[in-house]
């Protein structure tokens, strides 16, 4: 760590590094609002080569951070692409440095809703400008340029993580070698915006939101931000892995209450997941985060074209996509790679067959970890990088 770091950290308990960006040049956001004293929070994973040609920036989902593959310091569990990220893993840390940064907007060291306002001194909340996924990608960027890294070998994420991918790609072409957006779209649909205003709306109307003040007045929407999560998580799997998992099995009991208890497994495992994400989460990044993937349209930037973000690009693509994802369905990556082929760009499409849900990103499944690993070996092959070791 730095000293420019330490200091940056002195008041910051979690593991891992953070930077203050954007000091001398604000960064200017996609609504006109200029931010300045940016905070960055990262991991690393890997060596960065003399080069500087093997870095790989993993991009999070809504609701991931930037501890993508050691235990999560809060609630201890294991990082979220840790079946993916490591030594001999599909992103093989032994050739590859791997880059994740919290984004902007997020809780956990980026600056968000929750952080102080340096102009005021006083808690962001609601005064925090919306952001959008071209916003969050120009700030990783930032990130990125600090860590003296010209081109990216690669950008991938899964998800919300996909989106920032294609930002990249329209964004800074020029910076990026290969890009792999997975269980993604390129504009958020009808149905995923109605999702999100729906979570939104449970956080405003717990009466502990406080029109977003909760932290001054020592509350939290907890109701509001766990029936939130509890829709979301609906989303995130498929009604045959809801089924396998719970049927209608009964939760510790042999017979229906006639009341409104959680009788049922599937019920007792939605409350569950809701009352942990609130351990972990701020309820006004819920929303600003949300509202980021609402305003996601590659298309409209490009006089209503998708083709037309991508024409002549030099970045080589793979988009992988998921039978069961209803979230992020098959025909919303295809629109994505017929833009590619229309663009002439260098495209590979997978649809992985599997019955897990929008979530099988982030499971074991071998063919998505095959074809992801075989990808990246032919990328690093034209990069001129070394062989993975047999």
């Amino acid at each position: 760590m730095s000293a420019d770091e330490a200091a940056v950290n002195a008041e910051w308990t979690l593991p891992g590094h953070r930077v203050c960006l954007a000091q001398d040049e604000p960064l200017r956001l996609d609504s006109g609002v200029e931010l300045h004293d940016v905070h960055v929070a990262y991991q690393t994973w890997g060596q960065l080569n003399a080069e500087k040609s093997n870095a790989i920036l993993v991009c999070h989902a809504l609701t991931g951070d930037q501890y993508a593959v050691e235990n999560h310091p809060v609630t201890g569990k294991s990082g979220w692409w840790q079946q993916v990220i490591g030594p001999g893993k599909v992103i093989d840390t032994d050739r590859y440095f791997v880059i994740c940064s919290n984004i902007l907007g997020g809780c956990m060291g980026t600056t968000g809703p929750s952080d102080i306002n340096p102009d005021t001194g006083k808690e962001w909340a609601l005064d925090f400008p919306v952001i959008t996924i071209g916003d969050m990608v120009r700030t990783q960027k930032l990130l990125i340029d600090h860590l003296g890294i010209e081109s990216l070998f690669a950008v991938v994420g899964g998800s919300m993580g996909g989106m920032q991918v294609l930002e990249w790609a329209c964004q800074y072409p020029e910076n990026v070698f290969a890009a792999v957006p997975i269980a993604t779209a390129a504009r958020h649909s009808a149905q995923n915006i109605a999702f999100n205003e729906v979570g939104r709306q449970s956080i405003m109307s717990d009466p502990d939101w406080c029109g977003g003040d909760y932290h001054a007045q020592g509350k939290r929407p907890h109701r509001g931000l766990a029936v939130a999560r509890m829709a979301a998580h609906i989303t995130y799997l498929s009604e045959t892995a809801l089924t396998r998992k719970f049927g209608r099995n009964l939760q510790d009991r042999d017979a229906v209450t006639y009341g409104f208890d959680a009788d049922f497994q599937v019920e007792s495992y939605l409350r569950h997941q809701g009352s942990t994400f609130v351990d972990r989460f701020d309820a006004n990044a819920y929303l600003y985060i949300t509202r980021a993937m609402d305003y996601f349209d590659v298309a409209q930037r490009h006089d209503g074209h998708l083709a037309h973000a991508f024409k002549n690009t030099p970045v080589r693509f793979l988009v992988m996509s998921f039978t069961s994802d209803w979230l992020y369905p098959t025909r919303e990556n295809r629109d994505i790679v017929h833009a590619l082929n229309a663009g002439a760009a260098n495209v590979s499409f997978v649809e992985i067959e599997s019955d897990k849900g929008h979530d099988a990103f982030l499971l074991d499944e071998p063919e998505f970890h095959k074809v992801f690993e075989g990808f990246l070996e032919g990328c690093a092959e034209h990069r001129g990088l070394k062989r993975k070791e047999p």
